[in-house]
């Protein structure tokens, strides 16, 4: 493997701005200092007028595999995400078949051995009747990222909506639970309701449909068992200015019991885009009216929300065009989440130092992410430079996920990714790649 020292950049990290130079060797950050002459046998880059991130960590994804692969797969989603800036991720369980036993969550760590570039990690899969199976997760608490409850519809057998056996795995679980919260009764209510009133419907509907009584409701529900138990409880894809109340902002993240994701879609589209944008934006929870979205804002930037993520959810072009109640719901994003933020960072919504905290520090803690998330010596180097001076328009010939669409297409954003080290390999240089060494399994920090 080769040695790197980044020279001339400016650093972010731990809320600060820092002009330097980093040294990479043996996958790790070795110093940090405002001038380091270059040793023998390392490779210099020059970062002038560039911002060094650490990598983002995506705590939501979905790749697919096993089982899914005509929408994607590990190999294509990572390589999308390493290009993007994202140097880790954490996918979800809902593949076919699911990963509802020890056995199916270690075949997916397996495939992303031998696949993955950029680092990885895999949640066990929750469902009414395998208890006991994701109770062994408990002895996997240095090698998992945690334990996913759908409390609400998904693919196969992983709707968990009997009450004894969410008790007994928030009661037991000593790993983080994760969980997707809309109420499948009131979605069910609401769909046949409006059945009864109209024959023809459009991804409109959809905020409708799945709509902010439905989030509320589950999340309170979640958030209950969460506080009775003393669960160590994640909400993901918070999507709806009502549900805010149940997270706080008056302790320091680590001490928090409870804690919650946004996404970037909650955080970029509207309601209004489902006129343009049609099915291409439909997903679970579903994006809502305008107000939603600024409270969102409001909260990440006060410490309500906690960490930004994507949801990457790819389906084909045509499984997105069949008519509203048959499309598929979800969207890829994880190319480009941080070229997202970083127009924001641009518009002057939010800081640099911010979105670094969001989609970086803020994951590592949540999740107890062993030696990343930081740019610190000692730690790993997943970093990433950015060129905040070279805009970058999104289009098919750039796309590299295997679905080959996104709603962003004709997007341009002020800031290019030029390169991304994954635990001090430079996997991705200025359009290249280097898939010579892969990412790694990430480890956790857990008592």
């Amino acid at each position: 493997m080769n040695n790197y020292l980044i020279k001339n950049t400016t650093i972010v990290s731990d809320n600060q701005l820092l002009h330097g130079d980093v040294l990479i060797k043996n996958k790790r950050i070795e110093r940090i200092a405002p001038q380091i002459s270059t040793p023998e046998n390392v490779i210099e880059i020059d970062g002038s007028g560039q911002y060094l991130l650490p990598g983002c960590i995506d705590d939501q994804v979905h790749f697919r595999e096993p089982g899914l692969t005509h929408k994607a797969c590990i190999y294509t989603e990572a390589k999308a995400a390493v290009a993007g800036g994202v140097t880790s991720y954490m996918e979800m369980p809902n593949t076919v078949p699911a990963a509802l036993t020890q056995n199916l969550l270690e075949n997916k760590y397996e495939i992303a051995a031998k696949t993955s570039l950029a680092n990885y990690s895999f949640f066990m899969g929750t469902s009414n009747d395998n208890e006991e199976e994701v109770l062994l997760t408990n002895k996997k608490k240095q090698e998992v990222c945690g334990v996913k409850i759908f409390m609400g519809s998904s693919t196969g057998n992983l709707l968990v909506d009997n009450a004894i056996s969410l008790s007994r795995v928030f009661e037991s679980s000593e790993l983080l639970i994760a969980t997707h919260c809309e109420e499948e009764s009131i979605i069910h209510e609401n769909l046949a309701r409006m059945k009864a009133e109209k024959s023809h419907f459009t991804a409109a509907d959809h905020p409708l449909i799945r709509n902010e009584e439905a989030c509320f409701e589950s999340t309170f529900k979640a958030v209950q068992l969460a506080n009775r138990y003393e669960s160590r409880l994640h909400v993901l894809h918070i999507s709806t200015a009502r549900e805010l109340q149940f997270f706080g902002n008056m302790r320091p993240l680590a001490e928090k019991r409870i804690t919650a994701e946004v996404c970037v879609h909650h955080l970029h589209f509207t309601s209004d885009d489902y006129a343009t944008l049609g099915n291409q934006i439909k997903c679970n929870p579903a994006i809502k009216a305008p107000a939603n979205k600024a409270a969102l804002w409001e909260a990440l930037l006060d410490g309500r929300l906690d960490v930004v993520a994507t949801d990457h959810a790819p389906h084909t072009w045509a499984e997105k065009q069949e008519d509203y109640l048959h499309a598929h719901a979800g969207l890829p994003l994880v190319q480009h989440s941080l070229q997202m933020m970083l127009h924001y960072v641009q518009m002057g919504k939010i800081s640099i130092e911010k979105v670094v905290e969001k989609m970086s520090h803020n994951v590592a803690i949540c999740f107890q992410i062993k030696d990343r998330g930081f740019i610190r010596e000692g730690y790993m180097a997943d970093l990433v430079l950015v060129n905040m001076a070279a805009p970058y328009t999104v289009n098919k010939s750039n796309l590299l996920y295997r679905c080959g669409w996104s709603p962003l297409e004709g997007t341009t954003f002020p800031a290019t990714i030029t390169h991304t080290f994954v635990s001090g390999h430079l996997a991705y240089a200025n359009g290249q790649f280097d898939e010579s060494i892969l990412g790694e399994r990430l480890l956790f920090d857990r008592p």
